[in-house]
C-alpha cells in the first residue's frame, strides 16, 4: 500500500504530464495553423482604411513614417557607441517585418549589426531565411528556432522587438524577465506592437454590450464570419485561445510589462471597432462605400470617447520600454499604460 506522500507525488506527476500534453497539443495546433499561410499580416481593406485614417496620423505626429520605422527608430535609439549591436525579434514568423526594419537601419547608416529572429515554427523561419537571402541580407541575420516560453538568452541585446507575437506566449513572466535581463547594459529598449485586450480576443462586458447593439443594426450580409465559415445572427463573443495559443494571455501582457519596465512611449488604441475590421468580419465591409466607412468612423469615436471617460480600455498598443527611469515619457492623449490596464 502506498503512503499518502507517495500517492500525492504520483498525482502531481500525472497532473504535470497532463499539463505538458495539453501544451504540446496546443503547440502543434499553433504550428499547423500558420504553416500554409502566405501572408500572416494580411488584413481586410476596411482595416487599412481605419489604420490609415486613425493610426498612421499618430505615428506621423511622433515622427514615425510607419510600423517598420517605429521599430527601426526605437531599436536604434539607445545602441552602444562601440561594438556591433545585436537586435532580437521575439516570434518573428517569416521575418518580413524584421527584414524591412533591417533595411531601414541600413538606410540610417547603421551597417554593422546582427538581427536575431527567434521563432517556434521551423517552416516560417525557413521562409524568413530564404527571403533574407533574396534581399541580400543574410549576413545581417541569425535565425533561431526555439520556443519562447522556455527560451534563455545567450547574449546581450541592444534592442528587442515583438510584433504581434506576445499574445501567443504562455510564459509571459519568464519571457519578460529574460528580455529585461538580456538588454545590453540595461540601456537597450523593448519595442512592442501587440494585443492587450481580453484573453482569446474576446470583448470585455462593457464593450460587448456596445458591439451587440451595433450588430443588431447590421445588414445580414455583414454578419458572416470568414474565419469560422458561419453566419452569426447574434454576435458571438468567441474565445479563440482554444485554437493553439491565439490570445492565450492577452489581458496579462500590459500589467506584467508595467511591473517590469518603464515606458518611453505608449499609444493604446482600438476596442469596439476591432471585430468590424478584423479578419473574421472585416471582409464584409467595402472600404470604398460611404456607409461602411461612416460606421467605422463612428465606432472609432466610441472607442476614443470611452478611453477618455475611462469606461473602455484599449485592446492594442504601441510601446517603447526601458529598464531604467524615463524622463518625459510620451503618452498619446495623456493615456498612460497604467490607466490603460483593464483589471479582470
Amino acid at each position: 500500500m502506498k503512503s499518502p506522500a507517495e500517492t500525492r507525488s504520483r498525482l502531481d506527476t500525472v497532473q504535470v504530464s497532463s499539463t505538458q500534453s495539453s501544451y504540446e497539443i496546443a503547440k502543434c495546433k499553433e504550428i499547423d495553423a500558420y504553416k500554409d499561410v502566405e501572408d500572416i499580416h494580411a488584413l481586410p481593406d476596411i482595416f487599412h482604411y481605419w489604420s490609415h485614417t486613425y493610426l498612421r496620423p499618430v505615428l506621423l505626429e511622433n515622427n514615425f513614417s510607419g510600423i517598420e520605422d517605429f521599430f527601426a527608430k526605437s531599436l536604434s535609439a539607445n545602441i552602444p557607441s562601440e561594438g556591433k549591436p545585436v537586435f532580437l525579434s521575439v516570434g518573428s514568423g517569416y521575418c518580413d517585418t524584421e527584414i524591412k526594419v533591417a533595411q531601414s537601419l541600413i538606410q540610417r547608416g547603421i551597417r554593422s549589426f546582427k538581427f536575431e529572429c527567434l521563432e517556434l515554427n521551423a517552416g516560417l523561419l525557413r521562409r524568413g531565411r530564404e527571403k533574407a537571402a533574396n534581399e541580400g541580407l543574410s549576413d545581417f541575420f541569425i535565425f533561431t528556432e526555439a520556443d519562447f516560453n522556455y527560451w534563455q538568452p545567450k547574449v546581450s541585446y541592444s534592442g528587442v522587438m515583438a510584433n504581434h507575437s506576445l499574445h501567443h506566449v504562455v510564459n509571459l513572466e519568464g519571457l519578460f524577465d529574460n528580455i529585461k535581463k538580456a538588454l545590453f547594459d540595461q540601456q537597450g529598449l523593448f519595442v512592442v506592437n501587440d494585443m492587450i485586450g481580453r484573453n482569446g480576443h474576446q470583448r470585455w462586458p462593457e464593450a460587448l454590450t456596445i458591439v451587440s447593439q451595433v450588430w443588431d443594426q447590421l445588414p445580414q450580409s455583414y454578419r458572416y464570419n470568414h474565419q469560422l465559415n458561419r453566419h452569426e445572427a447574434e454576435f458571438i463573443n468567441w474565445d479563440c485561445s482554444g485554437e493553439g495559443f491565439e490570445g492565450i494571455r492577452s489581458q496579462d501582457i500590459l500589467p506584467l510589462l508595467v511591473e517590469r519596465f518603464r515606458f518611453n512611449f505608449f499609444h493604446g488604441f482600438a476596442n469596439v471597432v476591432c471585430p468590424f475590421i478584423d479578419r473574421s468580419f472585416g471582409h464584409n465591409f467595402d472600404a470604398s462605400a460611404d456607409w461602411d466607412r461612416s460606421l467605422i468612423d463612428k465606432l472609432h469615436q466610441i472607442d476614443e470617447d470611452g478611453f477618455k471617460s475611462g469606461k473602455l480600455k484599449p485592446t492594442q498598443m504601441l510601446a517603447v520600454m526601458s529598464t531604467t527611469v524615463v524622463n518625459d515619457p510620451i503618452y498619446t492623449r495623456d493615456l498612460g499604460p497604467v490607466f490603460a490596464v483593464r483589471k479582470p
